[in-house]
């Protein structure tokens, strides 16, 4: 089932606000908001020339929200670099070449090649129309592959879907002085734009037309939201994501190694919101706070493989939990084979360092429970001001689930980021917040070292759970999940909302005793498996240990492949990819999800020696670990299974 992206929602309903036959003449009177430029302009005008800064600038003021603009983003497996890409969902795409040329710097000029006059010398290049012109074709032939982007019937049968051109901007020649020179010999007129055609008080409309004259013909189709993901799927390769996993580290090149493979009817792509932060990242601190199922661990991957590209430096992911470590470690290695970046659980972390710079660890023996791992925590923040462990000694710090980590830990991990680089990025839930201290100890971030003001991105929609999934799971939480606000140098609550994919109904089934769930368990994982639903898909997330121990018993003298996850010892690894259902701890369970879930004993919550609000999180986020199905049982009444059964009777 295909998703509604964020862009993809503002794309449509502003397509349903605005005339169809609306001229430029008139777009320019109603102009909403800005074009979306991809990576921000904050972040990468640094890298821009003066005039790719102001053609920049006007892109987004003169065109309206509904056009999408690249700047020097690699293309396709190739990794060609225009300068700017624009995408108009009418219009067509576009290929601008931006040069920033004086007319006295033009030394010869001929349709292949120019000579410059240079600070460094003498310089021949490539003719840049002739490059805007390989790089359009390059993308429409990779375009044209998909049968679902091309003409089904007329004179244009098997073309690309929406018109596209290509054009060279001369940021320092205006119209009048190229029309004298010698260069229309060799550049076509309309194919070009011009210094005193993209000023500040150039009229939107006017500007507009300039680059649709790029190209010489138009369909008067418009393109749908699921045909924009799709062109940006095979153009953006590095953004595709699997339909079960938030992880870039899955992307998929095959159709572009193999073209007579088929090409997915469903593709996922990252949505708008999350392509432009995830390009945008630069060094420095940022603060991602998401709901479940947002894509914020997909972004922490993305950063992972740009900086595994670019840096020479050790790069730290960290997280609390040893499944989830255990599950990026896997991807990281399996997938990319970068051994510079260290996926450890903050904990394994901590050990690692006293035994390499040889510091007595705690004696098990003396330290018992949190206690042992409060000491070793103590024993590294110690030394790291005693100079013992060296600060400073990773090029990239990337923290997943930071709501789970203690001020005083937040306050090390930021010690540990090479202030050269200063590359520092945590993703953060507060409602999945099931570790901290009761909710009671707020904190600013620039109270632990974060720069966090001014760095600060919110992602509300969840894509992970289907609207039925979240519905019954945030309605069941939310009196204790109320959103909080700040500034963005605050721990705040984000509300979820539901990117609008359906599934099924989830289950609440009702049984005389916890042995009668666990044989349906097991008749239900096998019907399921019956139904061609892989063994590792299937995940039993549990509350108590008699639990686990009866399910994991019962599943292996019936011969069902289990994989029990401790999330109390390493000697049980989590193996993501092994063909086995996976038994493990609500705790545990943060940060991954499975297509199906099921979550036995209900009526045993809220537990006794928690609070009820603590319960109700940890439900909650049991519960946002499904992907498409949700199924819970109980054998007894309690104040949580009578409150799901109000919730789910108000499910259609």
């Amino acid at each position: 089932m295909g998703k509604l992206t964020v862009g993809a929602i503002a794309l449509s309903q502003f397509l349903e606000e605005i005339p169809s036959d609306r001229t430029p003449k008139k777009l320019c009177k109603h102009l909403p908001f800005m074009a979306t430029l991809i990576p921000s302009f904050n972040s990468c005008s640094m890298r821009m020339t003066p005039g790719e800064k102001r053609l920049a600038q006007r892109l987004e003021e003169k065109l309206e929200d509904d056009y999408l603009l690249w700047y020097d983003v690699p293309v396709g497996k190739k990794q060609l670099h225009p300068d700017f890409i624009v995408l108009h969902p009418s219009r067509g795409l576009f290929i601008l070449e931006v040069k920033d040329w004086k007319l006295d710097t033009i030394q010869n000029i001929n349709p292949s090649t120019v000579t410059l006059l240079t600070e460094d010398g003498v310089k021949e290049v490539k003719h840049p129309l002739q490059q805007a012109r390989d790089y359009a074709l390059a993308v429409n032939k990779m375009l044209e592959k998909d049968p679902a982007l091309v003409q089904q019937e007329g004179n244009y049968q098997g073309k690309l879907i929406i018109p596209y051109g290509y054009g060279v901007v001369f940021t320092n020649i205006t119209r009048k002085d190229f029309e004298q020179s010698e260069l229309p010999a060799v550049f076509d007129e309309h194919l070009v734009i011009c210094k005193d055609e993209m000023l500040p008080s150039t009229d939107a409309g006017e500007f507009q037309q300039r680059i649709w004259d790029l190209s010489a013909y138009q369909f008067g189709k418009t393109l749908t939201s699921s045909q924009i993901d799709r062109i940006r799927w095979h153009i953006f390769p590095d953004l595709r994501i699997t339909a079960k996993q938030l992880s870039l580290f899955d992307v998929d090149t095959a159709i572009e190694e193999a073209p007579q493979l088929q090409i997915p009817d469903i593709l996922k792509i990252m949505d708008l919101q999350q392509e432009q932060l995830a390009r945008s990242l630069g060094d420095g601190h940022r603060v991602i706070h998401g709901v479940a199922g947002s894509g914020k661990t997909m972004i922490l991957a993305y950063r992972c493989q740009h900086l595994a590209q670019v840096s020479n430096k050790p790069i730290l992911v960290l997280c609390f939990n040893v499944s989830l470590a255990a599950k990026l470690r896997q991807t990281i290695q399996d997938q990319n084979k970068v051994s510079r970046i260290k996926v450890r659980h903050f904990h394994g972390w901590c050990m690692d360092l006293l035994k390499r710079y040889n510091i007595p660890r705690p004696d098990p023996r003396e330290y018992k429970g949190e206690a042992y791992t409060g000491e070793l925590v103590q024993r590294v923040i110690t030394a790291v001001d005693a100079k013992l462990i060296p600060a400073g000694t990773y090029g990239a710090v990337m923290l997943d689930e930071g709501h789970d980590f203690k001020p005083e830990w937040l306050k090390l991990i930021v010690q540990m980021v090479d202030p050269e680089t200063n590359s520092l990025l945590v993703l953060y839930d507060d409602a999945q917040n099931l570790y901290a201290e009761k909710h009671t100890q707020r904190f600013s971030f620039k109270s632990v070292g974060i720069q966090a003001q001014g760095r600060t991105t919110i992602f509300k929609l969840n894509y992970r759970n289907t609207e039925q999934v979240l519905g019954v799971a945030y309605e069941f939480a939310k009196e204790v999940m109320q959103p909080t606000t700040g500034d963005n140098d605050q721990v705040v609550l984000v509300e979820p909302a539901s990117a609008g994919r359906q599934g099924p109904k989830p289950d609440l089934i009702r049984l005389p005793t916890f042995k009668h769930q666990v044989d349906y368990l097991a008749g239900r994982v096998q019907q399921l498996h019956e139904r061609d639903i892989p063994w590792n898909e299937i995940a039993i997330i549990y509350r108590l240990r008699f639990m686990g121990e009866d399910i994991y018993n019962h599943f292996q003298q019936a011969q069902i492949p289990v994989e029990w996850v401790n999330a109390n010892s390493e000697s049980r690894n989590y193996h993501p990819d092994e063909q086995s259902i996976k038994l493990i701890t609500m705790h545990s369970s943060k940060g991954l999800e499975f297509p199906v879930v099921c979550i036995p004993g209900i009526g045993f919550m809220p537990e006794q020696y928690n609070t009820p609000e603590e319960e109700a999180r940890l439900l909650y986020v049991a519960m946002t670990r499904a992907i498409e199905q949700l199924i819970m049982s109980c054998d007894r009444s309690s104040e949580f299974t009578n409150r799901l059964e109000t919730v789910l009777g108000k499910v259609i």
